[in-house]
């Protein structure tokens, strides 16, 4: 063992990969991205490390690697998987032959999520196992422990860190690579009746599973990282249940206060019964303290009924906890200090600390969507019309001055309710914007969706040659993969075509004419149609030279600031200038410019 300082998720991606991994799978999505970033890196050669179109393939992908023997671990974010909920349910039921993992990073807060979904509640549906770390540390031991369960069990497991988890580093014990299982995969051995569902199949294996769930709330009873710390003062009738990066933060504000007895839960499904009626005995109430929903609340309300147990429980349920967003230090102090009748904290305010500045999240400057934007709106300034977005950079849209996200629900929804909107309002020019990875994720589906249902909307592709949002990962369209492969690219245009649609037109946003005449012409067609507005991401290039303003030619009228928004162009000495550190030279708002007050850097005095 050697001790090595670590993110989470990198020390996620090596316990894997010290449990013997071959196979790892997944779509990226903050917070869990790292996970296949870093084993990648860490790869020998005897791994297989892929992208996925979606959640759903990789899965699907690791199911079939864990058929054969192989150790898989597929990685995504909480959202992603309502994506693969589908394989998942009914893998359930099939189970593997070697050990397989789902890795779902949770994302309390929301800090880059449409939601504040709770995995645990997704492993309760399934019926699979799940493992929920607290530190940095565990987390590497613990998905070791994940991948003996899943081989023991011929079993997926759910694997379930949160953003604090993920993203937090420690200096942590690791493997010397002398010391990693080394798993060598027997292969797919034909057996229909193993590995082909039907009813009859998944009846024996719903008797099965809820047997072996029953003894796991046995075996997970006696985990040894579901413990209990007794409590200091032997007469106390409180305890504290909690779990993840909860029980750090509530050891942490138990720092120097006579502690009540605590119940730590790593395996929130099964739940270690035999545990909590050890941890209740003797109590006569318990603060549950967890994110997000009330879990393990809602079990030990359980549990107390069953054996008839006057504990009273509190949490989320009673209001003693919020019910939505990340705990803290200061919140769960604040929580236990209520329970316990201690004198509650304010936040720390330093009164000499100056104020922070507010950055609204916003388009880089020379972002290319900004001007796929502009140009519709330009486009369609007069007539009635509606903008639908999706999940990417480009869902900044929305934000003043651009305006130009009426919706977003979810990964390719877009184009499907455009399809809703145009039905019940024809008279509406209907718009569906959608990044080129997610087009590929899943967007096609929706576009075929609308050619056979004879929609009339115009689908907007913001191709910039890569998933920018969550750190510029390969997709089909960008002729590389994460093997380091070079591979022909999956051509936009040729998909549209093969689903149906007959106007696809493609041009670069930066030349601002040339798209808004393009959108004019090509929105005026009926049916569906498509524009690919093609420019790389300005993060991938290298920029231009700068631009200045002309300060005899500019009339202060900051058209440029007020209709597109750009970060690259502020306001000093109140005067608009160009901030040159992050200027990138598309050009974008000197075509805006109604004085032709602002030039390349060549022209400058």
């Amino acid at each position: 063992m050697h001790k090595e300082f670590l993110m989470g998720n990198a020390a996620i991606a090596r316990g894997a990969i010290d449990a013997g991994l071959n196979v790892v799978s997944g779509y990226p999505g903050t917070p869990s991205t790292e996970v296949l970033e870093t084993a990648a890196k860490n790869n020998d050669g005897s791994l297989y490390v892929e992208w996925s179109v979606n959640e759903k393939a990789a899965l699907e992908l690791s199911a079939g690697a864990a058929y054969c023997g192989a150790y898989s671990m597929v990685t995504m974010k909480q959202v992603g998987l309502n994506v693969a909920s589908d394989p998942l349910m009914s893998l359930a039921y099939i189970g593997v032959k070697g050990a397989m993992i789902i890795l779902v990073a949770d994302d309390p807060g929301p800090i880059s999520s449409q939601t504040e979904q709770d995995t645990r509640h997704f492993a309760a549906y399934s019926k699979l196992p799940c493992f929920d770390p607290s530190t940095v540390q565990e987390a590497y031991d613990m998905i070791q422990d994940a991948f003996e369960f899943s081989k023991k069990y011929k079993t997926p497991v759910l694997f379930r860190p949160t953003t604090r988890v993920c993203h937090g580093y420690a200096s942590i014990e690791v493997k010397d690579k002398e010391e990693r299982y080394i798993n060598k995969p027997e292969g797919f051995v034909k057996d229909a009746s193993k590995w082909v569902i039907f009813p009859r199949l998944s009846y024996n294996s719903h008797i099965h599973i809820e047997k072996r769930n029953a003894e796991l709330t046995e075996v997970f009873s006696e985990y040894k990282k579901n413990f209990i710390i007794s409590e200091t003062i032997k007469d106390y009738k409180r305890g504290i249940a909690t779990h993840g990066i909860s029980y750090t933060y509530t050891m942490e504000a138990l720092d120097g206060i006579d502690s009540p007895r605590i119940m730590k839960v790593s395996t929130p499904f099964p739940f270690p019964e035999a545990l909590a009626l050890k941890f209740l005995e003797g109590l006569d109430e318990v603060l549950c303290i967890e994110e997000l929903d009330p879990v393990i609340e809602k079990e030990l309300i359980y549990v107390c009924g069953k054996y008839h147990l006057n504990v009273r429980i509190y949490g989320k349920v009673t209001g003693n906890v919020t019910p939505a967003g990340e705990n803290t230090i200061l919140s769960v102090y604040n929580n236990i200090a209520q329970f316990m009748g201690l004198e509650e904290k304010k936040p720390e305010n330093d009164n000499d600390a100056p104020e922070l500045p507010i950055r609204p999240p916003v388009l880089c400057a020379g972002c290319p969507h900004r001007a796929s934007f502009y140009a519709v709106k330009k486009a369609m300034k007069g007539v009635k019309s509606v903008f639908c977005g999706d999940i990417g950079c480009y869902t900044l849209g929305n934000a003043m001055p651009l305006d130009m996200v009426d919706t977003c629900l979810c990964m390719g929804a877009g184009v499907n309710i455009t399809q809703g909107i145009g039905k019940i309002e024809p008279d509406t020019k209907c718009f569906a914007f959608v990044g080129d990875s997610t087009f590929f994720a899943s967007a096609i589906t929706g576009v075929i969706n609308a050619v056979y249902n004879q929609a009339d909307m115009t689908l907007i592709v913001l191709d910039n040659s890569t998933t920018a949002m969550t750190g510029h990962q390969p997709h089909p369209g960008t002729g590389r993969t994460m093997m380091g492969q070079v591979v022909d690219k999956v051509d936009i245009t040729a998909v549209l075509k093969g689903c149906g649609v007959s106007c696809i037109e493609t041009v670069n946003p930066l030349k601002l004419d040339e798209a808004v005449e393009c959108v004019k012409r090509v929105s005026s067609l009926t049916g569906v149609k498509a524009i690919i507005f093609k420019s790389p991401c300005a993060v991938l290039i290298k920029p231009e030279k700068p631009l200045f303003i002309d300060s005899e030619k500019c009339r202060q009228c900051k058209k440029c600031i007020n209709e597109l928004g750009c970060p690259g162009i502020v306001i000093k000495d109140g005067k608009v200038t160009i901030e040159r550190s992050l200027c990138s030279g598309c050009g974008l708002c000197s075509q805006v410019c109604p004085f032709d007050a602002i030039g390349g850097a060549d022209d400058a005095n």
